[in-house]
């Protein structure tokens, strides 16, 4: 116990004016003993920007090959730190080449988001099933679709593609949306989350208020699960918009992703670099934009997961 008197006990023997001023004086060393131990020092700014530098080195790198041409580059593999000026020329090359940019573009603008969204909302009615509904085998279910998590992707393209053929869905952008619209990740992620924050008397009491099941997880958990499920909806939108091996096998050439068209683009333009690292610029530009303005929602996500109670 610490050796100091209570405000309660200085208030009982010395008055409530005494009290008050011992309270704001140990309020103002508490809360200049908790900012001085905070506050960032030298080091840590230091690392932050090397973190920063190495973290955007390669992509400036190809942007400064973005900027030069296929004759300059083999001539000096290690481009000078001072972009050549040729970017927005490069792009009208990458325009002009043939590659549908645009319809590529709109390809994984549509999968990216469709995917994101029907993950959101399936694994966060998954996992408020899971953590907050009481039926048989529950447990089981749950170890099961985490244990699907240990299977590699690649084991189940071929049987994958030979249903997708079956229902005649090759070279369509559906073949890549429906089996992306539910992930195990995305239920464990949301069932661990929705299991800490939402409080079974919540359920309880929508539940005697009338409310159906659909009801209380749309209106009382949905809302609860905000801050994971932006978390889980903008990880989702990154790798289904990076994502290559499976659109590059279903689609193919004929409506492509925008991975899949800059791999085509490379074929064609096997040693002009500056050409493909023009498109992988290209197809770089809308990740930091979705991160620019998603940031914060995204460090609120980790924040509000981080706590509980």
């Amino acid at each position: 116990m610490s050796n100091e008197v209570s405000i309660a006990t200085l208030k009982q023997t010395a008055g409530p004016g005494v009290a008050k001023a011992a309270a704001r004086k140990r309020k103002k060393r508490t809360s200049t003993a908790i900012g001085s131990s905070r506050q960032p020092g030298t080091f840590n700014y230091a690392f932050l920007v090397i973190l920063i530098v190495l973290s955007a080195a390669p992509l400036y790198y190809a942007f400064l090959l973005a900027s030069s041409n296929a004759v300059h580059i083999a001539q000096n593999p290690i481009p000078s730190l001072i972009p050549q000026g040729q970017f927005f020329e490069n792009i009208q090359r990458v325009r002009d080449s043939g590659l549908d940019l645009i319809g590529a573009l709109t390809n994984s603008i549509l999968v990216a988001v469709i995917t994101s969204l029907s993950v959101v909302f399936f694994s966060t009615l998954a996992g408020f099933a899971f953590s907050k509904l009481r039926f048989r085998g529950r447990e089981g279910l749950l170890t099961f679709v985490i244990a699907t998590m240990a299977i590699p992707a690649q084991l189940g393209v071929i049987p994958l593609f030979m249903v997708m053929a079956k229902l005649g869905w090759t070279d369509e952008l559906k073949a890549v949306i429906i089996p992306a619209m539910v992930s195990a990740f995305g239920v464990f992620w949301m069932t661990q989350y929705i299991r800490d924050a939402l409080p079974y008397e919540l359920v309880e009491s929508a539940r005697v208020d009338g409310a159906s099941l659909f009801r209380v997880f749309w209106s009382v958990a949905l809302p609860t699960a905000r801050p994971a499920a932006s978390m889980l909806g903008l990880f989702t939108f990154v790798g289904s918009w990076t994502n290559f091996f499976w659109p590059f096998i279903v689609l193919g050439a004929s409506k492509p992703t925008l991975p899949v068209a800059l791999q085509l683009l490379q074929a064609s333009y096997f040693k002009d670099y500056s050409l493909i690292m023009t498109g992988v610029v290209i197809a770089t530009v809308p990740l930091l934009l979705l991160f620019f303005f998603a940031g914060r929602q995204l460090v609120s996500g980790i924040m509000q997961g981080a706590v509980k109670g």
